[in-house]
């Protein structure tokens, strides 16, 4: 029983730590120089894309 409980909460650890990083890490590129330009970048060539296919 304890071998299960301790893979029970094992996983449930991971899981919590996964989602903590990978909010960290999405976080930190959206708000940084790259990603904000990225971010435009993509904007821009949907709204070229959405005015070619209209």
């Amino acid at each position: 029983m304890g071998i299960l409980l301790y893979i029970t909460m094992t996983i449930v650890f991971l899981s919590i730590l996964y989602l903590i990083i990978e909010t960290a890490v999405k976080n930190g590129i959206e708000r940084s120089a790259l990603g904000q330009y990225l971010q435009e970048k993509t904007k821009e060539e949907k709204a070229e894309d959405a005015d070619h296919h209209s």
